[in-house]
């Protein structure tokens, strides 16, 4: 059975720095897409950075250039490394991975429970 979970949240001060992972386990074939989100109650689900197979990145406005994510393609994992960080940042972050589990299925989204991040003005 596929799992993610995450890992590296916790409290920092404005302007601290954390470091999130995400370890996938369980079976795997192939792993597409892997993403960081994150949400909080009453809040739109926001795509943070995402990387591709090829390690090409994307990210939100709102973390270029303070955010970073990266992936071992060999260990199934996704790091995200948050420097500069601001209140607006508070939140929890969910991993995800587009992945097949089977050369017989079909590709799918998996979704870690989360980690949480609070950043203290």
């Amino acid at each position: 059975q596929v799992q993610l979970v995450e890992s590296g949240g916790g409290l920092v001060q404005a302007g601290g720095s954390l470091r999130l992972s995400c370890e996938v386990s369980g079976q795997v074939f192939a792993i597409k897409t892997m993403a960081w989100y994150r949400q909080s109650p009453g809040k739109e689900r926001e795509l943070v950075a995402s990387t591709a197979n090829d390690g090409t990145a994307t990210y939100a406005d709102s973390v270029k250039g303070r955010f970073t994510v990266s992936r071992d393609n060999a260990r199934n994992t996704l790091s995200l490394q948050m420097d500069n960080l601001a209140p607006d940042d508070t939140d929890v972050y969910v991993c995800t991975a587009n992945l097949k589990w089977h050369s017989g299925t079909y590709f799918r989204n998996y979704w870690g429970r989360g980690t949480q991040v609070t950043v203290s003005s």
